[in-house]
């Protein structure tokens, strides 16, 4: 990135990346660690309770392999840090609203830690890239560190696509 430019670069520096993969990494374990607490304490449920306890401690390892995904490929998985985002913002508003409820102030307290970490971890490595719409296709030239922008398959007003050589087909030719 040149001297006074604005611009920030595409990629975060690897210290950026490795710690924003590193909180994915942590929110993923603990997240196991939760679905862990929840087999052990499954059986001791009431019969009325077992049901949403079940779903609820089975949701843990959907939520620690969202953050895995995230972790092993941060700028690859459009929509998973939002959806992980709003969700554990969604929960932690709600569990703050409830107060007193059994368990509310707990799990208010560790989604807002979820959310300000995943938050962290999204600006670190900048998360909002798969939005980006930029493909990269692998080429010769990847082997020596170049790629190639992949782009819509449009055609030219001579009637030939872009990378193309030589003239363009005619539809008679066709």
């Amino acid at each position: 990135m040149p001297i006074g430019s604005t611009t920030r670069p595409a990629v975060p520096s690897r210290r950026a990346d490795l710690l924003g993969r590193g909180l994915m990494t942590l929110a993923a374990a603990s997240t196991l660690l939760a679905f862990a607490d929840g087999v052990t304490a499954m059986p001791g449920t009431s019969d009325e309770r077992l049901l949403v306890e079940g779903w609820r401690t089975f949701g843990y390892t959907v939520f620690a392999g969202l953050w895995a995904i995230l972790a092993a490929w941060p700028r690859r998985a459009p929509g998973i840090w939002e959806l992980l985002l709003v969700h554990k913002a969604a929960v932690c508003v709600l569990a703050f609203t409830l107060g007193d409820a059994p368990g509310a102030r707990t799990t208010a307290w560790i989604d807002l830690i979820l959310v300000a970490a995943t938050g962290l971890a999204y600006v670190l490595c900048r998360g909002w890239h798969p939005w980006r719409g930029h493909a990269v296709r692998r080429t010769g030239a990847c082997r020596r560190g170049r790629t190639r922008r992949v782009t819509p398959h449009r055609t030219s007003p001579a009637g030939h696509h872009p990378a193309q050589r030589g003239p363009p087909v005619t539809s008679a030719a066709r």
